[in-house]
């Protein structure tokens, strides 16, 4: 398990969560992506709402359960909710009523939400502060231009982890909704606590990269090319394999990437192999160019060619080289 994380620390400004949601936002488009939705809530409205129902006492085990609605169901939540409070059947539908707080992608889902909200967090203190926050993050984040579509207010997600405080938030594909949140994270501003005196407050997300690269893979979203390498050298005669290895030595000083096919199969099965792996160059030199002290390039990409005169350290070839593959990034 893989995971890319950012986070802002030291900070406790509304500021650093709203830039949070942008950093997902950004993210994800330069990835590629097109149709997702951060769902965004707020640990104190959790927290002031259970207090509200009286069961504070139980709130960790609360979200603990109401984290795995999407995984277990409505059924399974209730019934776990029930063991570990006691609570009676009227007050556990009080709490899974506010998984009826859930966006969809229409304009005007989070301002319905927050109208609805607002009156359910009155009265109690902590619940009133949470839904302030979330009111912030949303309306700023529509100031820069982030629709409904791709920001919706979600008071079913409580992030099961104890140490969260505030603003939570978890990023779903459109198109892939049974894949899971490939981007979690929340506000944390007492967790340094457990490890220095130092007041560290801070909050951040996380990239979940095996499960992005399984839905971009789904998608149709990752480059064809397969190879870190821009150049291969195409094995013409096994009795010249000692000097293509010079050249690959001499061209991976230089900062290329480059492999030299592995054994004398047909020219086309090498040629094919490079097109499918995704090389810029091929590199062919027989006999008579080993004479000559010169190597056929092929641009895989256009079927060019180029004669190359080769000098000791084939700083010639790799400044040949350089010149197209660059062009070509």
């Amino acid at each position: 398990f893989m995971q890319c994380d950012f986070d802002t620390i030291g900070k406790t400004s509304i500021a650093s969560d709203i830039e949070t949601v942008l950093v997902i936002f950004d993210l994800l488009r330069a990835i590629g992506f097109q149709r997702f939705q951060i769902r965004l809530n707020n640990r104190k409205i959790l927290n002031g709402l259970l207090e509200k129902f009286s069961l504070r006492e139980h709130s960790v085990a609360v979200l603990r359960a109401l984290d795995k609605l999407g995984k277990v169901g409505r059924d399974a939540v209730r019934s776990e909710m029930q063991s570990v409070t006691g609570a009676s059947e009227s007050v556990i539908d009080q709490v899974l009523q506010l998984t009826k707080f859930t966006s969809g992608h229409h304009p005007g889902d989070n301002q319905r939400i927050l109208e609805q909200l607002g009156q359910l967090c009155n009265g109690n203190p902590i619940a009133e502060s949470g839904f302030e926050e979330l009111r912030q993050i949303t309306t700023a984040v529509a100031a820069v231009g982030i629709s409904d579509e791709h920001l919706g207010i979600d008071v079913s997600i409580a992030r099961g982890l104890d140490y969260y405080t505030g603003s939570i938030f978890e990023t779903f594909l459109t198109d892939l909704p049974g894949i899971g949140s490939i981007c979690s994270g929340g506000r944390y501003d007492n967790l340094a606590g457990l490890y220095t005196r130092e007041e560290l407050p801070g909050i951040g997300a996380s990239l979940g990269l095996d499960r992005l690269l399984a839905a971009m893979e789904q998608l149709k979203l990752l480059p064809t090319g397969k190879t870190p390498a821009d150049v291969l050298i195409v094995l013409f005669d096994l009795k010249l394999l000692p000097e293509y290895l010079k050249i690959a030595k001499n061209l991976r000083l230089a900062n290329f990437g480059v492999e030299v096919f592995p054994v004398t199969a047909k020219l086309g099965q090498q040629f094919k192999y490079a097109d499918r792996r995704g090389f810029s160059a091929a590199l062919l030199m027989g006999e008579n160019e080993l004479q000559q002290q010169q190597i056929q390039v092929k641009w895989l990409g256009t079927g060019e060619q180029q004669l190359v005169t080769l000098d000791e350290n084939h700083s010639s070839l790799a400044a040949a080289l350089r010149e197209r593959i660059q062009q070509s990034h």
